[in-house]
């Protein structure tokens, strides 16, 4: 059958973080939220909400706990459960951090040990469909490597281009692990979809840099080609000839939804000096999400948005109409996710400090209670569901 994926998610970030006295700690949004204890009924919230589809990952840094070495106990347990329930998880394989033995994203042996964990989680699971191999890799890299936020903590352009080689060719290489045992195998990249504005003309070489670059995880994950001064820029920093062209031969393209992810702070102005700071949805998901089209010619998903309360049904509504006048308009969009399924912990700072801050973003609230935009769009999918399968395009799910 064909369907438009109404989805949400089950928030999964578990990067590591480095505190004031300079220890490390990681950060589990499924531990900060309840889920390990509460799982069973968070998934029956999801459907009470009327929804099919749930972006849904182990903690990556639990399960590979070795070289070749699985702990698949709550794996089995949560995918079960979901495949019991007629629940299709859209299986999100690493959030924004890794086990303890690999290190961080600096590490060239990752590529080949995610993959490998990629392809034996495909074996266990070999009825799944739906995959995102690795959630945001923009944010992933720019946060652990330009920024000095996560994991590796480093903030320079070679630390960022070494991190983005690493997860890019991770991610290229577990879809081919994964089509190794699934060959019907869909994937749906997750990636934060942003724009930046020139504060002033003479923020403008910076804005029109920061506007190429904002593509960089796409286009190797795609073999697109880049630009001669983004090209310069990774060679400049560590990537090789050869490890860029190693993209162009991929050809995962085909295989492949382009997830974009839209927030309030998507859109960001530039400074002459360099900083930038939230312009707000200027543009909107509408007009940015059209670019990335505009530039890859791919199926399409709203894979992630939400706001606070108490703006949340506004903004639902807002991403909606965005969305829905993409599909008027001939673009292939295939579904639209407000994520989370709960209220989210600390991400206030970007997960930089261990507040324990609840951050009112969900559909339900910690307690598991239905909040206003949740009320909104299970209205929402009740309203839309029947009409958008009359309509154009669909992704073909395999029951």
């Amino acid at each position: 059958m064909s369907a438009f994926m109404f989805a949400t998610g089950i928030e999964n970030s578990y990067p590591t973080i480095r505190l004031p006295d300079g220890t490390m700690q990681r950060v589990d949004e499924l531990e900060k939220t309840g889920h390990y204890e509460r799982w069973r009924e968070d998934f029956a919230l999801v459907k009470e909400m009327g929804i099919e589809f749930l972006r849904y990952g182990p903690p990556y840094y639990r399960v590979h706990t070795g070289p070749g070495l699985y702990d698949w106990a709550f794996t089995d347990e949560t995918f079960g459960a979901l495949r019991e329930l007629g629940i299709t998880p859209l299986v999100d394989l690493l959030h924004f951090g890794l086990p303890d033995w690999l290190g961080n994203f600096q590490n060239p042996e990752f590529p080949e040990h995610f993959a490998a964990y990629a392809g034996a989680f495909a074996a266990r699971f070999p009825d799944l469909q739906f995959y995102t191999p690795i959630n945001e890799i923009f944010v992933t890299t720019m946060f652990s490597a330009q920024y000095g936020w996560w994991n590796e903590c480093l903030a320079s352009d070679q630390a960022f281009v070494t991190a983005l080689k690493h997860v890019c060719r991770a991610g290229v290489l577990a879809m081919q692990a994964i089509l190794a045992v699934q060959p019907g195998a869909t994937f749906i990249q997750s990636e934060s979809a942003e724009y930046f504005h020139p504060e002033t003309p003479a923020a403008r070489p910076l804005a029109n840099f920061l506007n190429q670059k904002r593509f960089l995880s796409l286009d190797l994950t795609y073999g697109y080609p880049v630009s001669v001064v983004m090209y310069e820029f990774l060679l400049k920093n560590g990537m090789t000839d050869a490890e860029y062209h190693w993209f162009d031969d991929q050809h995962i393209k085909a295989k492949c939804i382009m997830g974009t992810d839209y927030y309030r702070n998507n859109e960001r102005m530039v400074r002459e000096d360099g900083s930038t700071y939230p312009a707000g949805d200027v543009f909107g998901y509408y007009v940015i999400a059209r670019q990335y089209y505009d530039r890859y010619r791919m199926p399409l998903m709203h894979t992630e948005t939400n706001l606070w309360e108490p703006d949340a049904v506004n903004w639902l509504w807002r991403q909606w109409a965005n969305a829905y006048r993409l599909k008027q308009d001939g673009i292939p969009l295939v579904g639209f996710t407000w994520y989370s399924l709960l209220d989210q912990v600390d991400w206030d700072t970007a997960l930089r400090e261990n507040n324990g801050r609840v951050n009112p973003l969900g559909l339900y609230d910690l307690d598991r209670k239905q909040r206003p935009v949740g009320r909104a769009y299970q209205r929402l999918i009740a309203q839309w569901k029947d009409v958008l399968v009359d309509e154009s395009y669909g992704v073909h799910i395999n029951y």
